[in-house]
């Protein structure tokens, strides 16, 4: 009985070194560090040293934080530019815990970080978006556009003002400003970003309807240049046709006269050869044509028109 109870007892007692030695220590990864507390206050520095370390089991507790670079991503805020457009403004950033104690100290955990982050980023968003008109948060450079007919269609109404700073700039402004205040928090910011910015509502109709009347009259340009480079096609082609009509009667006529000319020619050809016969075939040709069956001519019985039906009466 008593064997059991020493068993029972050893057992116990090793099941309660096993979990204090459990408690006892704690791992440190190349990916985080540590902060020790007592009670919730906490002990020293932090280890970052990678490796196997001791504490004090259950009176002391092992927090964790990241090395490694987080995001913070913002919600979108409606922020007026200097020339009073309303826009939506969408940022984001890259940050790290550089001072783990006094993260811990002042803003617990990263729920509490991304919280100051947000108040100080976006603060420092709006602060730099309100100082800048909208030309200068959308364009980086004054590079100029890539020119198409359609670009320089509109560039003929609206020549795009010159930025003094630029979106790259603005960044750069919200990152330096934001720096100088995340340090209290023991946290280090990397970059910001604006990630996209969009008008509101109100002002993005207007801006498409404004878009929409400029491709129309875009549109009707071209519709008017079609139309008078049609009529001039059109005209073109009348003026052609006129022209290849005049010439082909042209050249009709100088067939037709040529071909009277020729049919005169041999006319008088055959007339010098037989003159006599010439003369008979050609008043029988006016015969055919002038005598009808219901033909009532009146001329003297000596007229010459009644020669040869004369001499075919006597034979």
């Amino acid at each position: 009985m008593k064997n059991q109870v020493k068993i029972a007892i050893l057992v116990a007692l090793a099941v309660v070194i096993v979990i204090l030695a459990a408690d006892a220590f704690y791992i440190v990864s190349e990916t985080n560090q540590v902060i020790i507390t007592q009670f919730g206050e906490p002990m020293g520095d932090a280890k970052t040293k990678p490796g196997l370390h001791l504490k004090i089991p259950f009176i002391q507790t092992a927090n964790y934080f990241e090395k490694r670079w987080l995001e913070w991503d913002g919600d979108d805020n409606q922020i007026p530019t200097k020339d009073k457009r309303y826009i939506w403004v969408d940022t984001y950033a890259r940050w790290r815990i550089s001072e783990p104690l006094t993260f811990f100290q002042r803003v617990r955990d990263e729920r509490g970080a991304q919280s100051r982050l947000d108040d100080i980023i976006d603060g420092e968003t709006r602060n730099a978006i309100a100082q800048f008109d909208l030309i200068e948060i959308v364009r980086t450079s004054n590079r100029e556009f890539e020119q198409t007919e359609e670009t320089a269609i509109l560039d003929q109404q609206e020549a795009l003002p010159q930025i003094s700073k630029g979106r790259e700039q603005i960044n750069t402004l919200i990152l330096e400003r934001a720096r100088l205040i995340t340090p209290e928090f023991g946290v280090e910011l990397k970059d910001v970003r604006i990630k996209r910015i969009n008008y509101v509502a109100e002002v993005q109709a207007k801006v498409f309807d404004r878009m929409i009347a400029e491709r129309q009259r875009i549109a009707s340009k071209y519709r008017s240049e079609g139309d008078g480079r049609s009529a001039e096609i059109r005209g073109q082609k009348e003026r052609e046709l006129l022209r290849i009509t005049s010439e082909a009667y042209r050249t009709s006529e100088e067939i037709k006269g040529k071909a009277d000319a020729e049919a005169t020619r041999i006319y008088a050809d055959a007339y010098n050869l037989d003159p006599e016969f010439y003369q008979f075939m050609r008043t029988l040709e006016i015969y055919r044509t002038t005598l009808a069956e219901n033909t009532w001519l009146m001329i003297s019985t000596d007229n010459e028109f009644l020669k040869y039906l004369k001499s075919t009466a006597r034979r």
